[in-house]
Formats: C-alpha cells, structure tokens, sequence
C-alpha cells in the first residue's frame, strides 16, 4: 500500500496504472464480499482508502497544487482567454 509521497514521486503513467489496480482489487473485494469469501473484511476498507489516495494526488498534479515526478502531464487547467481591452 503505497502512500501519499511514494505515489508523488511516481510519474503519472504509473499512478494512473496503480490506480487501475486498485480499481480492479477493490471490485473482487466487493464480489468476494458479497460471495461471503472474504477472508479480511477490513482490506476493503484499505483499498478503498487507497483508491482515495490515488484519485487525491492524481488531481492535486492536475490542477498544480503539487507535481508528480519528472515525466508528468502538463497542467490542463482553462485559462483565462485573451485580455479584453
């Protein structure tokens, strides 16, 4: 389980690939939950946590509050448009 600094000083191509693990992990969680197979219940609510976690730093590098590793994305933010005169 990876935290907040690990994940930053990952490029956004390797958060955006654990983020899709996570996902996956968290949905045979629930399916396994639901199967009554889940031998920790409380690992759901860490993966769950963790996809929060990634989602959290993946949007913070997105609007420039913090940057990830070297190899990010580019702020995508909207300008302002041209300056009206």
């Amino acid at each position: 389980m990876a935290k907040n600094k690990e994940l930053r000083e990952m490029t956004r191509a390797e958060v955006e690939h654990k983020l899709k693990e996570e996902n996956e992990a968290l949905f045979n969680l629930r399916l396994r939950r639901h199967t009554q197979q889940i031998p920790d219940p409380l690992k759901l609510r860490g993966t769950r946590r963790q996809v929060a976690r990634i989602k959290t730093v993946l949007r913070e590098d997105a609007m420039g509050i913090r940057r990830l590793a070297a190899g990010a994305k580019p702020d995508l933010r909207k300008t302002e448009g041209p300056a009206k005169e």
